[in-house]
């Protein structure tokens, strides 16, 4: 098989695990029986633990979703007492979001579950295997990671 043809089957691959419907359904099996999130505010939840505190129009950025739908699952996981705003540190105009205790450890056990989903897809594989994919991987992640990301 060509460079080419690999190259095709893991765009193929990626392609596959990036659809909207796998996501979601990777989502749901993440966020488990988590009080106050769903498949629809996970990637706010989890986007502010790897942002830390971030306004809307930053979290929004990094995660691909606009600004106002951003604002409005910020709002319910605020209400589930996930996350917290705060008065912006150097614009009194915005307002920062922030996780509180519960919503770190609600983000705790959904890392848990992904590590055990990755875990239990991997369990026939060996050592090496393990490592060897683990190496290729980061090495892939970082060739096509844009460098402000």
């Amino acid at each position: 098989m060509s460079g080419h043809d690999d190259a095709a089957r893991i765009a193929a691959t990626f392609g596959s695990l990036l659809q909207r419907t796998n996501r979601s359904h990777l989502y749901r099996v993440l966020v488990g029986d988590a009080a106050g999130v769903d498949e629809t505010t996970y990637p706010v939840l989890s986007g502010l633990a790897r942002l830390g505190t971030a306004t809307a129009s930053e979290l929004a950025q990094q995660i691909g979703l606009d600004r106002t739908v951003t604002t409005r699952y910020a709002s319910r996981l605020e209400q589930a007492g996930l996350l917290t705003r705060r008065a912006h540190p150097t614009d009194a105009r915005s307002t920062s979001l922030a996780l509180t205790d519960l919503g770190e450890q609600t983000v705790h056990g959904m890392r848990e579950r992904l590590l055990g989903l990755i875990d239990g897809a991997t369990a026939d594989w060996s050592d090496d295997e393990r490592a060897t994919f683990t190496r290729l991987f980061d090495r892939l992640a970082a060739a096509l990671t844009t460098p402000d990301a």
